[in-house]
C-alpha cells in the first residue's frame, strides 16, 4: 500500500480520496475547505495545514483542482511542490486542464527526474463515490505502471493515452462527444414526445436500434424515464452545466491548436453557454433537454 498525499477535495476529489482509504492506502489530505479535510479525517484520513505538509514522506501525489492555473500554481517554481520531491515520487494530477498547461508540467517533472501524469477522468461524481471511473493517462510507460496500483482503487478502466499532455487531449475529445450526442438525444426524445410517444418507450426502441448511446442508456436526460439519474431528481448534478461549458472550451482550444474545424462541437459549446446564461450553471448539464421543452 502506498502513502498518498491529496490535493483538493471537490464534489470529485473527496469520494475519490476516500476510495484510497477503503482499499488500504495511506492518505494526507488538503483543501482549503476545512470541512471537506474534516469528513475524509472521519474516514481515517490524517490532514496537512499546507500542500507543501501533506507531500512529506508521500510516495504518490493526487492533485484534483479546478483550472490550470491552479495546478501551475501548485506545482512550479521555487515554492512549488515539485521543488520538494524526489524521483521516488508519482505525481498524478487528475485536474481536467488545458494540455499546453499538463505538458509544461510534465516537462518540470522530468527534468527534476519526478514521474508525472496528467490523468483527467470521466464518470462524474457517481462513478467517482463507486470507484468506477475512467482514467486517461498522459505520461511515460514506466510511470504509468506505478500510476495504474493507486489509480485502480478509484477507477475501472485506466488506459495510457500517451505522452504528457495526451491525458487532456482524450477528456477533451471525449466530453466533446458526450455534448454532442446528449444534444443529439435530448432533440430525438423531444422530437418523439411532441409527435405523440411515450419518452421510456422511444428510448427502449432507440436502445435497441442504431441511435444507442451513453446519454440514452446510462444517463437519459427524459424525466420519469430512469431512476437515479438528475433528470428524475429535478437535475441536480452530476456533472454541472458550468463544467461542461468549461469542457467544451478546453475541446475548442484543442481542435484550434491542431486546426480541426469542428462545427458540431463548436455548435455544442454555444448552447451550453446559452443554458448556462439562463441560470443553469450549476443544475446537471442534461438540462439541456429543458431548452427544448421551452
Amino acid at each position: 500500500m502506498a502513502h498518498v498525499a491529496f490535493i483538493g477535495l471537490g464534489n470529485m476529489g473527496g469520494p475519490m480520496a476516500g476510495n484510497l482509504l477503503t482499499a488500504g492506502h495511506s492518505v494526507t489530505v488538503f483543501d482549503l475547505v476545512l470541512e471537506a479535510c474534516a469528513a475524509l479525517a472521519e474516514q481515517g484520513a490524517m490532514v496537512a495545514d499546507s500542500a507543501q505538509a501533506a507531500i512529506e514522506g508521500a510516495d504518490c501525489v493526487i492533485s484534483m483542482l479546478p483550472a490550470g492555473r491552479h495546478v501551475k500554481d501548485l506545482y512550479l517554481g521555487d515554492d512549488g511542490l515539485l521543488a520538494r520531491l524526489d524521483a521516488n515520487v508519482t505525481v498524478l494530477d487528475c485536474s481536467t486542464i488545458d494540455a499546453p498547461t499538463a505538458r509544461e508540467v510534465g516537462e518540470a517533472a522530468a527534468a527534476r527526474g519526478i514521474g508525472f501524469m496528467d490523468s483527467p477522468v470521466s464518470g462524474g461524481v457517481a462513478a467517482a463515490k463507486a470507484g468506477t471511473l475512467a482514467f486517461m493517462c498522459g505520461g511515460d510507460a514506466m510511470t504509468f505502471e506505478k500510476a495504474r496500483v493507486v489509480l485502480s482503487a478509484m477507477g475501472r478502466n485506466i488506459f495510457h493515452a500517451g505522452p504528457a499532455g495526451a491525458g487532456q487531449v482524450a477528456k477533451g475529445c471525449n466530453n466533446m462527444l458526450l455534448a454532442i450526442h446528449m444534444l443529439g438525444t435530448c432533440e430525438a426524445l423531444e422530437m418523439g414526445v411532441r409527435n405523440g410517444l411515450d419518452p421510456k418507450v422511444l428510448s427502449e426502441i432507440m436502445l435497441a436500434s442504431s441511435g444507442r448511446n451513453w446519454s440514452l442508456e446510462v444517463y437519459n436526460p427524459y424525466p420519469g424515464v430512469m431512476d437515479g439519474v438528475p433528470a428524475s431528481n429535478d437535475y441536480q448534478p452530476g456533472f454541472m452545466v458550468d463544467l461542461m461549458v468549461k469542457d467544451l472550451g478546453l475541446a475548442m482550444a484543442i481542435a484550434g491548436q491542431a486546426g480541426v474545424d469542428n462545427q458540431l462541437g463548436q455548435l455544442a459549446r454555444k448552447l451550453y453557454e446559452a443554458h448556462q446564461a439562463g441560470g443553469n450553471g450549476s443544475r446537471d448539464f442534461s438540462s439541456i433537454l429543458e431548452r427544448l421543452k421551452d
